[in-house]
């Protein structure tokens, strides 16, 4: 192949790649949609009984492209599982899996994705990792507690996250529910404006 024609496959790929990771308000909301629609399903809820009743949808701030970030990723080889914390007494295991590095309202921003040991046996979750956050939001706009996003393991050293994907722990809106505390190198010291909000004022 001549040096021209390299030239522009190369450049054809990272174009599909970049077109890939672009931003898609639409997925976002079909996203928030799907949430709305398993709370809802009293099969699939977390609500309680009386809150279900009267559920007409979770309260979510506008979707922004402004929270939808691709970050560079470095995966941590060699890491030693751990006793996740929960708020009750069980203590699933994880692995911190890596780490994530980006940059909102100016500021940096880093926190570590983790991997849930036994949920990652089962073949539907094997790429599946964790990301439970904090942020200036918490207690006033969203849940005390923080907020998780699903993700899956990348490919490269780049990884999508989108804050307008987040979502409360259930329990946020039950206590019969264990629930991982978000560890102390995940807090962020800026305002996650994305996302779900809390549940009661």
């Amino acid at each position: 192949m001549k040096p021209v024609k390299v030239v522009v496959v190369i450049f054809l790929l990272l174009t599909s790649v970049v077109q890939s990771q672009a931003f898609d308000a639409a997925k976002s909301k079909a996203a928030q949609d799907k949430l709305d629609s398993e709370y809802a399903n009293p099969a699939e809820s977390p609500l309680e009984e009386k809150d279900l009743k009267t559920f007409h949808g979770l309260d979510f701030f506008p979707v922004s492209g402004d929270y939808y970030i691709i970050a560079k990723f470095k995966r941590t080889e060699s890491e030693s599982p751990f006793e996740m914390k929960t708020s009750t007494k069980r203590r699933p295991m994880y692995v911190k899996y890596g780490e994530v590095e980006f940059s909102i309202d100016g500021k940096t921003c880093k926190l570590n994705v983790y991997r849930n040991i036994e949920l990652s046996k089962k073949e539907e979750y094997k790429d599946h990792l964790f990301l439970p956050f904090r942020d200036d939001t918490n207690g006033e706009e969203t849940y005390a507690g923080g907020r998780y996003i699903d993700l899956k393991i990348p490919s490269g050293n780049t990884m999508v996250i989108d804050f307008n994907e987040a979502y409360n722990p259930y329990c946020a809106y039950n206590h019969k529910y264990s629930c991982p505390i978000v560890p102390s190198e995940n807090i962020l010291e800026v305002a996650i404006r994305a996302g779900v909000k809390k549940f009661h004022d």
